[in-house]
């Protein structure tokens, strides 16, 4: 409930949404609009409007509705994750005045260490000190590893890798911060689940950079979970200048950006031909001349809202010497979900001129001759091979695979959906959902650059795929 730092009341919850709802007509208002808002406010408003919350939350930040028992919000880092946790607790320990009592008593506050629960969630920047109101603000007892509220309520900070503490104590709401990242996050997390037993509906809220560990999963699948996802970018007026343009233009486009810039889970699928640690290792920013390059189509038969992708991908070899001392870069996944097949040959056309490719080489089983036909529609002067695949798509990558162990491939940034993909593809087949069109056009790519029999037959013949 809106409160003013006196401890007086403004107002019901439909004062909260009504402040909610006005919050971004507000910031679009001219600046004579904004001064009569502020104007008409009374001086114990005023004073309140900082503390509010609900009136300057991201979406993704505000609780969702329902009796579910852990929120989790996902999101990059700096999308704004500790504010919204320490929030939260705010809003379950607060009453309506510094003294009354909120909806929870004990609270837990776990982290990866006690040092990190003091100086990230109680005193960090985003903390519960920095965000709460005079009136209300707890004190940090750091002998007892305790916050206590002026109405009484208290948080207890525990270590996940101190998980044992957490035997005996019992809560009514929990926080825990960055468990993905957690050494003891399966252990810790159980320990907790015990402790939640008290009040009508003890909750807990996650506030975590996403990482692929078991218990994460296991917490998102579960029924009684809810989520909210913001990448890095969405919380861009509370960031430094210049973080967000150094940050992407480091990591914007790789896994790791996918993880820690969009707050994406990505997953390493057992047996698959590629590992995000692999992916990542193979990353370069210097190119080197190179002597031939391709572009692999792996085109969509189907055109419109449910077709498929029409996999492009743009890779650079340098052939000197020995076909084994070849090597290829992968530079470009231009890929494209196209409403008709002339959009997709625009796609591939503007990517040949851009990189004044060599050769087109696209997968005809399906398309046949229609797709040189389409493709010549928009450049004619393309030189265009059409090849046909006598394997699956998963033995078709093998050989291809086998050139990234042999340490032969390399990585521009900027392919993190295709890498995604890539790392859902195991000898067993795709695991991930639709088709990999993308995967498919770089094993052409690299196939019609390294391992076409036609281009290495002073060496070893290879089989076709």
């Amino acid at each position: 409930m809106p409160y003013a730092s006196n401890g007086a009341a403004t107002g019901s919850t439909s004062t909260r949404h009504a402040l909610r709802s006005g919050a971004v007509s507000i910031a679009s208002a001219s600046t004579s609009e904004r001064e009569a808002f502020l104007a008409a406010l009374t001086e114990n408003e005023l004073a309140a409007l900082p503390y509010l919350f609900d009136f300057w939350a991201l979406d993704h930040q505000l609780p969702p509705e329902g009796d579910w028992r852990t929120w989790v919000i996902l999101g990059g880092r700096g999308a704004g994750k500790t504010r919204a946790g320490a929030e939260w607790i705010r809003d379950k320990v607060e009453g309506s005045r510094p003294l009354q009592a909120g909806s929870a008593r004990r609270v837990a506050l776990v982290g990866e260490t006690y040092d990190q629960v003091r100086d990230v969630m109680i005193e960090g920047e985003s903390g519960i000190l920095r965000c709460s109101p005079p009136d209300r603000r707890p004190v940090w007892k750091a002998t007892q590893r305790k916050l206590i509220w002026p109405n009484g309520a208290e948080a207890q900070a525990f270590s996940a890798h101190d998980f044992e503490a957490m035997r005996g104590p019992q809560f009514d709401a929990a926080w825990l911060d960055e468990l993905a990242k957690w050494r003891n996050a399966e252990e810790a997390w159980d320990m907790l689940q015990f402790c939640l037993r008290l009040g009508e509906l003890p909750q807990a809220v996650v506030t975590t950079t996403p990482k692929n560990i078991p218990v994460l999963k296991d917490v998102l699948g579960r029924a009684s979970t809810v989520t909210t996802h913001a990448a890095t970018e969405a919380n861009r007026a509370n960031l430094a200048r210049g973080f967000l343009t150094e940050v992407m233009a480091r990591y914007g486009g790789t896994r790791m950006g996918r993880q820690e810039l969009e707050g994406l889970l990505l997953e390493d699928i057992d047996g698959a031909f590629w590992t995000t640690p692999v992916l990542d290792a193979l990353r370069v920013d210097v190119l080197p001349e190179f002597d031939r390059i391709v572009i692999g189509v792996d085109p969509a038969v189907s055109s419109g809202g449910a077709a498929d992708e029409t996999g492009i991908v743009v890779v650079g070899a340098v052939t000197r010497g020995a076909p084994r001392d070849w090597r290829a870069w992968v530079l470009e996944d231009a890929s494209v979900s196209a409403a008709s097949p002339s959009e997709w040959a625009q796609a591939v056309a503007s990517a040949y001129a851009r990189w004044d490719a060599d050769r087109v080489v696209a997968e005809g089983n399906q398309g046949g001759d229609m797709i040189e036909a389409v493709l010549r529609q928009v450049a004619p002067d393309v030189s265009y091979r059409k090849v046909t695949a006598r394997r699956g798509k998963a033995a078709r990558a093998e050989p291809v695979a086998a050139l990234y162990e042999q340490g032969r491939i390399r990585h521009r940034r900027g392919l993190g959906t295709l890498e995604d993909q890539m790392c859902r593809m195991t000898v067993g087949g795709y695991r991930g959902t639709g088709s990999p069109d993308r995967v498919d056009a770089l094993v052409w790519a690299l196939w019609a650059a390294l391992l076409d029999p036609d281009r290495t037959r002073s060496g070893p013949r290879m089989r076709q795929l």
